[in-house]
């Protein structure tokens, strides 16, 4: 049991790595607010997700594949395009051409801060109660 980290953490050991990710994304977009040009990108957690866990979005179940060549049957790429940064949509049109909200972003900052704070708070409770179970006391 304790060989297979997902069976015990669930989706949250993947989540906390796409978060991760999601945060140096935001982060590289508040750095260069002031970047003439520069556009704001961000990643896609949904879709990300689903290619890390296999499952088709809507679904729970991942689609089988035979060949490589069948679609959805290459993980690997699935999660690379995934990966893939998409461009965030600009609010308000600057002159130099950069496309950051700071506003925006520290809001989005701060949602996936939660977000990351649920997902360990998870792992952590998981950790706890497997410490509780093998030696009986909580400390």
């Amino acid at each position: 049991m304790l060989d297979k980290p997902d069976s015990l953490f669930g989706v949250h050991a993947q989540a906390l790595g796409l978060w991760q990710r999601r945060a140096e994304v935001i982060s590289s977009n508040l750095a260069n607010a002031d970047t003439p040009g520069f556009m704001a990108r961000d990643l896609d957690f949904r879709k990300a997700m689903a290619a890390a866990t296999g499952a088709v979005e809507g679904s729970t179940l991942p689609m089988t594949a035979t060949s490589s060549g069948h679609i959805g049957g290459n993980a690997a790429q699935a999660l690379a395009d995934a990966d893939r940064m998409a461009y965030r949509v600009e609010t308000q049109p600057t002159m130099d051409g950069n496309t950051v909200d700071t506003q925006v972003e520290q809001a989005q900052f701060a949602a996936n801060a939660i977000h990351y704070q649920a997902s360990l708070g998870f792992i952590n409770g998981q950790i706890h109660t497997m410490r509780l179970a093998i030696t009986g006391s909580g400390g």
